[in-house]
């Protein structure tokens, strides 16, 4: 592996960066305000980084992008707004293009890529989080279109949404081999967005509950083939539990930065707390999570464009770039103190956007799962 950086590479990484930190604190997380945001991101070739150019992205391999996300994220410190890009990139527009065929591609996917289109993806349901395989949400074939029903939570970026991709059983007895995915537009009759949920973390990037109530939706937008839904899924969430997360890597970067310069600037008992060993050898450590975090994470995405990558090298480098960034952000707010819940609240933010990081993508628990079963227990 090559841990140099062509000039491709870092010319996107500056160029992102300094553009990351001109859109500045984060915002709020009704459709319109995100719209708004969404357009900064887009003209920064955020919503397209990893689509082919022919389809109208960036055309840049997984380790690129995950370079170029890790720029966003410690430019920005409105990881919310990050969030709701990076899981319409991956979540969203990926799976079209890597499954959907020619005429889907070039249906939806040059308008997701250059942000005029939002995307969502639905599949978590009350009781089908982490046990995908219990999906309830049904799809039944009637001639050239199927008839949706059921119910989808937490489906991020719903309601400022134009196209949704929803996770659905159309063949009950073939267990996840049963399952298709569908790309829905969001003013199909039958589909009802809710009220956007009141969140305590990562609030800049709406999320809501979606209704499908006998909601016709053609054939020809079947991604894949039916039944590949689960397939579908699974290979979406290796772009997810990557590039997503070098988002992390960028918040880690920029609260170690920050860390440094106060532990310089703050004083206590006639000195700056930096030589105080316990706050140097707090801020050693953070600067250690993030290295290792991202070595794991760029070896991870090395492999996966050299077709290598294994669910076992995803699992350890989606899990400890999680725990390393919750961990980062709570020994931030220990070092900050109290400006951390007064001057300067983006680092007491910053701790409530990590923490959702052990939760989406699959939890540290099931991350460990994969990781367990990866070594042959």
């Amino acid at each position: 592996m090559d841990f140099s950086w062509t000039e491709r590479q870092q010319a996107a990484h500056d160029r992102v960066l300094a553009g990351a930190r001109a859109l500045g604190a984060p915002g709020p997380a009704a459709p319109a305000d995100l719209r708004e945001r969404w357009a900064a991101c887009a003209a920064l070739g955020l919503t397209g980084l990893s689509v082919p150019e022919e389809l109208g992205g960036q055309g840049y391999d997984a380790l690129t992008t995950a370079h170029v996300v890790e720029a966003a994220g410690r430019g920005c410190p409105d990881m919310g707004l990050l969030f709701a890009v990076t899981a319409h990139l991956f979540a969203t527009v990926m799976p079209i293009v890597e499954h959907g065929d020619k005429a889907l591609r070039e249906e939806v996917v040059p308008r997701l890529a250059d942000g005029t289109w939002i995307g969502a993806n639905a599949i978590t349901e009350q009781e089908a989080g982490s046990d995908v395989t219990a999906l309830r949400t049904t799809a039944v074939r009637h001639d050239g279109h199927y008839v949706l029903n059921g119910t989808k939570t937490f489906v991020s970026n719903a309601p400022a949404a134009d196209l949704l991709l929803v996770y659905a059983v159309t063949d009950p007895a073939f267990g996840f081999l049963g399952v298709t995915c569908f790309a829905v537009d969001r003013d199909t009759p039958g589909v009802t967005v809710g009220a956007p949920f009141d969140k305590p973390t990562l609030d800049s990037c709406p999320a809501a509950t979606v209704t499908f109530t006998d909601a016709r939706v053609p054939a020809s937008r079947v991604v894949g083939q039916p039944g590949q839904g689960a397939a579908i899924f699974q290979s979406s969430m290796r772009w997810e539990r990557t590039c997503l997360f070098a988002g992390y890597l960028g918040q880690m970067a920029r609260l170690t930065d920050e860390a440094v310069q106060h532990a310089l600037d703050r004083r206590q008992f006639g000195h700056p707390i930096a030589a105080n060993q316990a706050v140097s050898h707090r801020i050693a450590d953070m600067r250690l999570r993030l290295e290792t975090a991202r070595l794991l994470l760029h070896r991870t995405c090395w492999l996966m464009d050299r077709g290598e990558h294994t669910p076992l090298d995803i699992a350890l480098a989606k899990l400890h770039t999680a725990e390393s960034a919750v961990q980062t952000a709570l020994d931030a707010t220990q070092l900050f103190a109290g400006s951390a819940y007064s001057t300067r609240t983006d680092i007491a933010r910053a701790l409530g956007d990590a923490l959702p990081a052990r939760t989406f993508s699959g939890t540290s628990d099931i991350q460990r799962e994969l990781i367990a079963k990866g070594l042959g227990l």
